[in-house]
């Protein structure tokens, strides 16, 4: 039995995956957007019986029992955390801070039979679920490097808002960053120890934003990370990841990983793989083609993981009875709100590191840092 679902946002990823819910069977009871307007508008454009501007009217609202959440990341952990407390399983974006993620992991830790996990389409992505397979049985030998390219149009939205903000989790590090930080480490079932990186504000104005306004969130990012637990005896797998929102035309999307006998490469949505030796690559999945609508804020590898990722839901609540239970089998390779705590803390030492210019250690944060630290410190420095 599928559970009644409520969506927060009200954005192109909540719009793409309305109608990909009711596809699966699916019953979207609520919608909850910014704005009652925002709310109101795609609640009639997809036949969405209930819409509300208050949080509290989708969480406690009866007939859902799993709760969507796509929304500003500085939002993120409230909805989720309130959502796992009055027990609603919940998928989600990434939050804005480490601090965020790890009160949204001890929610998870609290209600461990609920379903919690992040909404990083990609590992669902047939051409990366096929890679992460073919890496398994050994085609590339022992990893070595891995290589990833994100090259696409502007982030922006056309008004000043989060997507302009830094702090507020906008930018191309913390968009699309993380979801490669992330398929990374499913990728070669390694996490990254030291990262380096740099990040620039290309366009700090444009025809929209302008006047005492400026865009602090990056539009380029260049990061390396060394992981460790896996890979080459010298030292772990080396990864190198460059982002580039100022790039107009076709959005490219590539992601190579190396190894001593040969070397896999996700273009897109298709996969191709060659061995040390062969004189060309070969095609080891091609594009099944997408028979859904075009996106044009949402490229196809993410809008295809999307599809891939509620089909897997669907398969998950279906092996039960009882609409709120759920088999991990078919989501096993979601990853956890502690993925979402450990890709959080390597965007922040990206960003610490654009800053010194240095090396920065990748150190998980195992308890909520007290917020009156600092003033603590300054207490006692005035004592003494």
């Amino acid at each position: 039995m599928l559970p009644g679902v409520g969506v927060f946002g009200t954005g192109s990823t909540a719009r793409v995956l309305v109608p990909l819910l009711k596809a699966e069977g699916f019953e979207v009871h609520a919608l909850w957007g910014r704005s009652e307007e925002e709310a109101c508008c795609l609640a009639k454009e997809h036949g969405i019986p209930f819409h509300t501007s208050r949080s509290d009217d989708v969480l406690l609202h009866q007939d859902v029992d799993l709760v969507c959440i796509y929304i500003p990341p500085s939002m993120t952990r409230q909805i989720a955390v309130k959502a796992l407390g009055i027990g609603k399983n919940v998928v989600c974006e990434k939050a804005a801070t480490a601090v965020d993620s790890f009160k949204m992991v001890t929610a998870a830790r609290y209600y461990p039979q609920l379903l919690s996990i992040m909404g990083n389409t990609l590992r669902f992505l047939p051409a990366f679920v096929a890679m992460r397979q073919l890496l398994m049985e050994g085609y590339v030998g022992e990893m070595q490097v891995c290589d990833v390219r994100v090259y696409g149009p502007s982030l922006l939205d056309q008004s000043y808002g989060w997507t302009c903000e830094e702090l507020m989790g906008g930018g191309g590090l913390h968009t699309a960053g993380s979801s490669i930080i992330d398929l990374l480490s499913y990728l070669t079932g390694a996490r990254a120890l030291r990262v380096h990186g740099l990040l620039r504000t290309f366009v700090q104005q444009n025809g929209l934003i302008r006047g005492i306004r400026r865009v602090t969130s990056d539009d380029f990012c260049f990061f390396q990370m060394l992981m460790g637990g896996t890979g080459s005896s010298s030292g772990g797998v080396c990864c190198t990841v460059t982002l580039n929102f100022n790039m107009p035309g076709s959005f490219v999307h590539e992601v190579m990983v190396v190894g001593s006998t040969g070397r896999l490469v996700a273009r897109g949505t298709e996969l191709y793989g060659q061995r040390n030796g062969s004189k060309g690559e070969e095609l080891l999945l091609s594009d099944s083609g997408w028979a859904g609508p075009e996106v044009k804020e949402m490229p196809l590898p993410y809008l295809q993981g999307l599809s891939s990722m509620v089909k897997a839901l669907r398969q998950s609540f279906q092996a039960h009875e009882e609409r709120r239970s759920w088999a991990r089998g078919s989501v096993a390779m979601a990853p956890t709100f502690e993925d979402g705590l450990y890709v959080q803390t390597v965007v922040e030492a990206v960003k610490r590191s654009s800053c010194s210019g240095e090396w920065e250690c990748v150190e998980i944060m195992s308890q909520e840092p007290d917020p009156n630290h600092n003033l603590c410190e300054a207490l006692q420095r005035n004592k003494n």
